[in-house]
């Protein structure tokens, strides 16, 4: 079994089509479709389905294809591990988060690390936590700050505790703040109109569910945002929003913050990886600088 035979293999099962995927793997047709009955030969079982017009997976080549991103992810990672040089002066980092901390833990952090290693390429990608945790299982991301605790164990993870957040209402400072006293209680957002976050989102859920255990569903006014539009939306006087405390202090003029009565709502953040697969050098190095933003 070679790499350049999953490889053929991936891109067919991506694209369904045998000419496609020899065109994004830069091959002839005739020889990706050798390659692929070599490893059909060698595995014993055919991974197609070759219809007229319909190509689809086997029972065989469904069990074959996370394997396969696996194993080229993993070799994709070796080979960036071995290419880095010595000193870290070039190389990459593939780092998942969610939008609420992009916006922000990681500004700083990234500018810290980038300040250290210049030639260190950032490769960063938004999502939920669940998301992010299949981006890692595929070995398509190096590192993950995820909200814990995930819905389903994932054993194949390390997760290590970097932080733990306080959530908080942010208002538009035009409208009368919410709640009394100067904190606003769950209970308190029953009929409040609220701007929520798209399904995916830890804060949405987060958020449904302390209301529902109040004994109640909450009213959303528009709902589907990323957190710059929810930002967005609140400071038009659409309505209010939870929020993270980190986020709520970097969001600029037109918003108020309110925080949450005793007990709150708190959410932890944890950094993440394969338990399988070291990082490589450089994401080791971003992990430190991360770590220690943690500690901060």
């Amino acid at each position: 079994m070679q790499f350049q035979q999953l490889m053929y293999f991936v891109a067919v099962a991506e694209t369904r089509h045998f000419t496609r995927a020899a065109e994004e793997v830069h091959v002839s047709q005739p020889s990706l479709s050798q390659q692929i009955r070599a490893l059909e030969s060698e595995l014993g079982a055919e991974l197609f389905s070759r219809a007229r017009g319909n190509i689809t997976l086997t029972d065989a080549g469904e069990a074959l294809l996370p394997l396969a991103r696996r194993i080229l992810a993993d070799a994709d990672t070796a080979r960036h591990e071995v290419q880095e040089l010595a000193q870290l002066r070039r190389g990459r980092v593939r780092l998942g988060a969610t939008p609420s901390l992009c916006t922000g833990l990681l500004p700083e952090v990234l500018r810290a690390f980038h300040d250290r290693h210049p030639g260190i390429r950032l490769l960063l990608e938004e999502g939920g936590s669940l998301d992010l945790v299949r981006e890692l299982a595929r070995g398509a991301l190096d590192l993950a700050l995820i909200v814990l605790p995930l819905p389903a164990a994932s054993p194949a993870l390390t997760a290590v505790e970097l932080l733990q957040e306080d959530l908080v209402v942010v208002s538009s400072a035009q409208a009368p703040r919410p709640g009394r006293g100067g904190s606003v209680r769950i209970a308190d957002l029953q009929g409040e109109p609220l701007v929520m976050f798209r399904h995916g989102y830890d804060l949405r859920e987060l958020t449904v569910a302390a209301c529902r255990a109040e004994g109640f569903e909450p009213s959303f006014t528009v709902e589907g945002g990323e957190m710059d539009a929810v930002l967005g939306f609140v400071r038009a006087g659409l309505g209010i929003a939870v929020v993270p405390s980190m986020v709520a202090g970097r969001s600029g003029h037109g918003l108020r913050t309110t925080p949450l009565a005793r007990p709150g709502l708190r959410r932890t953040i944890a950094l993440a990886h394969r338990s399988d697969v070291a990082p490589p050098r450089a994401a080791r190095e971003l992990q430190k600088v991360l770590l220690a933003a943690g500690r901060a």
